[in-house]
């Protein structure tokens, strides 16, 4: 491949956009020729070899880039980030260069033989590949230090100097998508391969589980309602329910997984070799040598970082829960308050005023969680982690403690202290039903009516700019770079984790949790597409082969889930009506139910594999063919080498 390099040419006549970079206003020249200059720059000399054109610079946008690449730097570039794509034998394999005829619709003059999204990925790698070579700072701005190796856009983007790298919508595509995913209401599947080949494997997985998890609650939501409907106090016939909920909590975690890899297998994900991981953007310290590159980068003490998460980070989370407990507690002082005020005046007021406490809870809730998000990330970026994956985990595992307490504490405490069923069927579905309506108001209703009224006044203001250059793609580009950011799906992993915990955690004394659960996700599914097509700047593609950390904490819920409702059915007059003689007998019991399901339920997660039998094969097969090409090649080193 690296003979390949010298005959791209960086001129090419049709320039297809891909990427824009948007630098500070006032950037030195200097900075800027430098940075385009090695954009443009070969390989050989340490450049990214793609193509760079300033966007209408006589009308004042001078600090905006577009940036795009040849087809055949591209077809290289997708070797070099190790793209998996279908060969014509239908087996899926790494893409090379020297092989490209062996792949399935590969042509040279096929421009469409990998999708934007793909192209867009190639040429952030790229970007984000470049390196300095001798250069000591950033010209121009010589406080902005660089040293051998340090990634360049990562230095702009610390030092201020870049404001953003966004990819470019492709609006033609892009108004295809919306009128198959959104465009109508129906019944069916998702356009999950249309939605991964827009916006990547991580956006279309999340919206695939998504999906996955409405049609999985039908099942609980249709025996539900019976449940609700004929047997509202007889807590023995829950026994059946719950029983059901906690199998069909594990079956369903397990069958995930086993569509998770059929889909990121045809996707070419499953296969991907995980690319080596540099220090993310806001990680600082002192250089030295990095034992594994050998290249000079920041080091930063384990110890120290240590001292920050126990001595700074636990003891902040601590108080927090502490503070969420505390408002929990004025929460039901506000409950007695209006079940007196009920009890004085028994009208249809005062019943309404009953579910009042717990809507004014939960949207103290949503907002508790939301300010705890923000120092969570924080406090995380200030424990300066090296690795993206390292701060990720650590704001997961934040996030995730306070913000189970924070939705679950109330009803553990009305479950197990005060052992009130009535108020917790009332409080579990004001909760989950006031919190879903939040959501959805917050994350894209609103946002969406306030980028609608910003596109009306921006699309004003460039009708009254004269120029010669194409306007639709001037005023595409400052439309969108005024556009939300999305940052991941984090947010929305979150609202069905917590989802699965009102459904799960008290299934047995609130059947319909799953039926409103099931309109919720209908909605979102609509309510999601909307913002990732209307509301938020186009994401950069990240390819990912499951749904990472989430599926352990999806898991730990559903066990979690075991031990709440045996304890609940433990509690039921019926089953205590059972040992009127010994408490010490119904504990047993309950504790040897409980284990007894945990076995049954860690047994099926073992029978049930996590890879169909034909994908095993198929992996272990290329396996073996990598390692007969790495022998056939070693032994033709070998013989070489003899013969020299």
């Amino acid at each position: 491949m690296a003979e390949s390099w010298s005959f791209l040419d960086t001129l090419e006549s049709n320039f297809r956009p891909l990427v824009v970079i948007e630098l500070a206003k006032g950037t030195k020249e200097e900075t800027i020729e430098w940075f385009t200059k090695r954009i443009v720059d070969k390989k050989a000399n340490g450049g990214a070899q793609l193509l760079v054109k300033p966007l209408a610079a006589e009308n004042g946008y001078e600090n905006i880039y577009l940036v795009g690449a040849s087809h055949l730097r591209l077809l290289l570039g997708a070797e070099a980030v190790g793209l998996v794509k279908e060969c014509h034998d239908n087996s899926m394999r790494t893409f090379t260069y020297s092989s490209r005829k062996t792949f399935k619709d590969f042509a040279d003059d096929n421009h469409n033989f990998l999708t934007m999204a793909e192209c867009q990925y190639i040429i952030k790698h790229e970007l984000e590949n470049l390196r300095a070579k001798d250069e000591k700072m950033i010209p121009g701005y010589p406080q902005a230090k660089l040293y051998p190796g340090k990634s360049i856009v990562r230095r702009l983007l610390t030092s201020g100097i870049l404001v953003q790298i966004f990819p470019l919508h492709d609006r033609e595509e892009l108004k295809k998508l919306r009128h198959s995913w959104y465009g109508r209401v129906k019944v069916g599947y998702q356009p999950l391969d249309d939605i991964r080949c827009y916006f990547g494997e991580t956006i279309a997985l999340y919206f695939g589980f998504l999906e996955y998890f409405t049609f999985a609650l039908v099942p609980m939501a249709v025996i539900g309602i019976p449940y609700y409907v004929f047997a509202w106090e007889d807590y023995d016939k829950y026994v059946m329910f719950a029983t059901f909920n906690l199998l069909w909590s594990t079956v369903i975690l397990e069958v995930w997984k086993r569509i998770c890899a059929i889909v990121t297998y045809r996707w070419g994900t499953l296969l991907m070799k995980r690319q080596f991981e540099e220090p993310r953007p806001g990680f600082h310290g002192v250089l030295g040598i990095n034992p594994v590159t050998g290249r000079e980068e920041p080091v930063y003490s384990s110890i120290k970082r240590q001292i920050r998460i126990y001595l700074v980070s636990v003891p902040f989370v601590c108080l927090c829960l502490y503070f969420s407990l505390y408002v929990m507690m004025i929460y039901f002082d506000l409950e007695q308050w209006a079940l007196d005020y009920h009890e004085e005046n028994e009208s249809n007021f005062s019943s309404l005023m009953l579910f009042v406490p717990s809507i004014i809870y939960a949207v103290v809730i949503e907002i508790m969680n939301r300010i705890y998000r923000y120092a969570a990330e924080f406090l995380t970026s200030w424990e300066n982690h090296r690795l993206e994956s390292s701060y990720q985990n650590h704001l997961i595992l934040k996030v995730l403690v306070f913000n189970f307490l924070n939705c679950f504490a109330s009803l553990f405490y009305i479950a197990f202290v005060l052992f009130d069923m009535k108020l917790l069927r009332q409080s579990l579905a004001t909760l989950l039903i006031t919190s879903q309506i939040l959501n959805q108001f917050a994350e894209s209703l609103l946002p969406y009516w306030l980028q609608k009224r910003h596109n009306k006044r921006m699309k004003k203001h460039m009708s009254s700019l004269k120029t010669d250059t194409d306007l639709s793609l001037v005023e595409q580009v400052n439309l969108e770079k005024e556009m939300g950011t999305y940052f991941g799906t984090f947010d929305d992993y979150l609202e069905l984790f917590l989802q699965f915990g009102y459904v799960s955690l008290f299934s047995c004394v609130y059947p319909l949790a799953a039926v409103f659960a099931v309109l919720n996700n209908i909605t979102e599914i609509y309510s999601d597409a909307l913002k990732m097509c209307r509301v938020y700047k186009r994401p950069f593609a990240e390819p990912t082969a499951n749904i990472g950390v989430w599926q352990l904490a999806f898991e730990t819920m559903s066990v979690i889930s075991v031990v709440t409702n045996c304890i609940l059915i433990g509690m039921s007059p019926q089953v205590n009506a059972l040992f009127p003689d010994s408490k010490t007998d119904l504990l047993l019991t309950v504790a040897l139910v409980e284990h007894l399901l945990l076995a049954i339920k860690f047994i099926m997660a073992f029978l049930i594999p996590d890879k169909p039998r034909d994908i095993q094969v198929k992996l272990a097969k290329l396996e073996f063919e990598s390692l007969e090409a790495l022998k056939q090649q070693q032994m033709k080193l070998a013989a070489e080498s003899l013969k020299e």
